[in-house]
């Protein structure tokens, strides 16, 4: 018996995380993607409209983290979800709320497509309703409170796997890094190495008294930062000892600033 595709809901802040998630989700005859949701709020207003069958949902975003959208939706209505996001620590809220699944950012096709599989088993046989049970306990004893956080820790080195081999690049050595399609392309010296990694999960593994998002499309190393210019307009540029220019989004002018005073 042929079944009509299930549908499904892309929700994560991340523009890059989205288009790649969408592109695996395109791969699979089975799965139709039916709406792209940036933020919680977004993702509310889709799930309520149009009922998709899974969601995959980002944990962390402004306004409205992921387990605020399942109590915004309710017990009733929330289809399965696989909960997406760069920070392990969430993964036994998640798990208290029936997730089917908990991808760690960043993941390969492979892991990701077991977890498609498992929701697919998961929504052919009618487990969405212990979804609904387990997310309407946490809802009348009022949400489950997130572990508290370890002390942060950072990465050390970036492990690049390029044509059969691994080349490990010491984040010290990083220039700055460019959000290159579905991929961080790190800037070391006159070398460049393509991370398959968004730049949201990547950025969360560096240490921010070393490393700065200056814009949606990149990070920089702050031991690499010359001067920061005033062009015009309320714009600025950020320029590296090696004369690169990278502009320098206004509101995060004045976070600069003070994390490279406060070093």
């Amino acid at each position: 018996m042929t079944h009509p595709p299930l549908r499904v809901v892309v929700v994560d802040d991340e523009p890059l995380a989205r288009t790649g998630m969408r592109d695996l989700l395109a791969r699979d005859p089975e799965l139709e993607v039916v709406a792209q949701c940036a933020d919680g709020r977004e993702a509310v207003r889709a799930i309520g409209a149009l009922r998709p069958d899974l969601v995959l949902l980002d944990v962390q975003m402004p306004e409205m983290d992921g387990f605020e959208v399942l109590r915004e939706i309710g017990a009733e209505r929330m289809p399965l979800v696989v909960f997406v996001t760069a920070y392990d620590r969430f993964a036994l809220r998640a798990f208290d709320v029936a997730a089917v699944d908990y991808l760690l950012k960043p993941f390969d096709d492979e892991r990701f497509q077991r977890a498609v599989d498992r929701a697919k088993h998961a929504v052919r046989n009618a487990e969405v309703g212990e979804l609904g049970r387990r997310l309407a306990g946490l809802l009348e004893r009022g949400g489950a409170e997130p572990p508290p956080e370890a002390p942060a820790t950072y990465a050390s080195r970036l492990m690049v796997k390029n044509t059969g081999r691994t080349v490990f690049v010491r984040v010290e050595e990083v220039d700055w890094i460019e959000a290159d399609d579905y991929y961080a392309k790190l800037h070391v010296g006159e070398k460049t190495h393509l991370l398959r990694e968004s730049m949201g999960s990547l950025e969360s593994r560096l240490d921010p008294l070393r490393f700065f998002r200056v814009h949606r499309s990149a990070i920089v190393n702050l031991d690499r930062v010359r001067e920061v210019q005033f062009l015009f307009r309320g714009e600025h540029v950020v320029i590296l000892h090696d004369g690169t220019r990278l502009k320098l989004t206004r509101s995060r002018l004045e976070k600069l600033e003070a994390t490279l005073a406060g070093r």
